[in-house]
């Protein structure tokens, strides 16, 4: 009986509008702590750190889309691929992150400036949010012995597990019930 109302509830936890707001405001959260690490402790952000915003942020779309209309499949499924799609980037960037702090190298560094389009140069056109004046390698800050890109591994992982098993619920054949 308890392995079925977890099922129900995992099936219909994409429907629900506020499990799609809780994950744009989780997302959300982290991106406020980045500008608060930057603008108030005064820790300069690096490319990867900037790149590593931009995946955060499309998590932040992914919870207004789903949120937009969750009794839509079409909208559900938007959701779903960008919340899917931004974790496992982010995951990755945040490895080639901590791979930069744990095995630094005059030939394997990271860019002094962002590859942004020459469309869309967001570190000018949004610096105190997209310009980056640290240094990939270094760490500036840790908390339990971990650096600012490995907790971030450990948060786009559940991000992108999250994600895995809420779709897969969503997706899966309603229970019949026994009575």
């Amino acid at each position: 009986m308890r392995s079925s109302n977890l099922y129900s509830n995992l099936k219909q936890l994409s429907l629900q509008r506020s499990s799609w707001l809780l994950l744009a405001t989780t997302a959300l959260a982290i991106e406020l702590c980045a500008l608060y690490f930057q603008h108030v402790m005064n820790l300069e952000p690096c490319v990867m750190c900037i790149y590593e915003r931009i995946p955060m942020l499309a998590i932040i779309a992914a919870g207004l889309i789903g949120a937009s209309a969750p009794q839509s499949i079409l909208i559900r499924l938007i959701g779903f691929m960008t919340w899917s799609v931004a974790s496992i980037w982010g995951l990755l960037l945040a490895m080639e992150h901590v791979d930069f702090q744990m095995n630094p190298s005059p030939f394997a560094r990271c860019e002094f400036f962002p590859n942004f389009p020459d469309w869309l140069p967001l570190h000018e056109m949004i610096p105190w949010f997209f310009n980056p004046t640290g240094d990939c390698a270094d760490i500036v800050w840790q908390f339990l012995g971990y650096s600012m890109p490995q907790w971030l591994i450990l948060i786009f992982s559940l991000y992108a597990i999250t994600s895995i098993i809420v779709a897969i619920f969503a997706v899966l054949p309603s229970k019949k019930s026994n009575t």
